[in-house]
């Protein structure tokens, strides 16, 4: 296994918080596309599943107009903990939540929340202060303006969280090709990151299937054709 720094995620190490990513606070994002948004965050759970990274999920209010957390986190990560919160608009200032995250022994959180200035940015700053080292998903969390947003990364960075976008986070928990389940991860960034990796995906299939089986096309049956005119 390669030697972790400070300045990447060790998986052996890491929380996956995936906070208030509710249908209705989607609806105020503005600056990402909803269906990317909604996109990242499914990929962030299945990948926490495959890495087996413990995962907590919480939403604010979902009994009012913040609405239900998008189903696809529990469907795709069924380990995945739900935590409820009663009132409180910062996760961290709920003792469950906190509890729950120190039962682990893990100390790097990887953080998404909508929306970016609060459901991700208050966690994060409160997570810094316990000593918490902290990755922020700034793709996966969306907010309601593209200034909110600078204005939450100049914040976040100055207080020593880290910011990365879903494709690195996948990456980095994927750490080697040299693992039985390598594929499992392209498949999920070739999904929902990079769908031009899913043509890749297949070229690479035919050409293995293709020394295994043979040709599909018997190009020797057209040359000898050809040589009898």
């Amino acid at each position: 296994m390669p030697e972790f720094n400070k300045w990447m995620i060790d998986p052996n190490d890491a929380v996956m918080l995936l906070i208030d990513h509710q249908s209705g606070l989607f609806q105020l994002v503005k600056d990402i596309d909803l269906p990317v948004l909604r996109s990242n965050v499914t990929a962030l759970a299945k990948v926490a599943r495959l890495a087996k990274i413990p995962t907590f999920t919480t939403a604010s209010v979902p009994d009012g107009p913040n609405g239900p957390l998008i189903p696809e986190i529990h469907q795709y990560n069924p380990e995945a903990v739900y935590i409820a919160r009663t009132g409180q608009i910062n996760a961290w200032d709920n003792p469950a939540w906190v509890e729950a995250i120190e039962k682990t022994k893990r100390k790097t959180l990887l953080i998404a929340g909508t929306l970016t200035s609060v459901c991700m940015a208050f966690p994060a700053l409160s997570a810094l202060v316990a000593g918490y080292k902290v990755f922020c998903i700034i793709d996966a969390s969306g907010n309601w303006s593209k200034m909110a947003t600078d204005l939450t990364l100049a914040r976040i960075v100055q207080a020593g969280a880290i910011p990365l976008d879903t494709f690195a986070v996948l990456t980095e928990l994927q750490s080697t090709w040299n693992r039985p389940d390598a594929m499992e991860f392209a498949a999920i960034f070739a999904d929902h990151i990079i769908p031009g990796y899913r043509a890749l995906m297949e070229s690479y299939d035919k050409a293995q299937s293709v020394q295994k089986v043979g040709r599909e096309t018997k190009l020797d049956h057209l040359d000898a054709s050809l040589a009898k005119k």
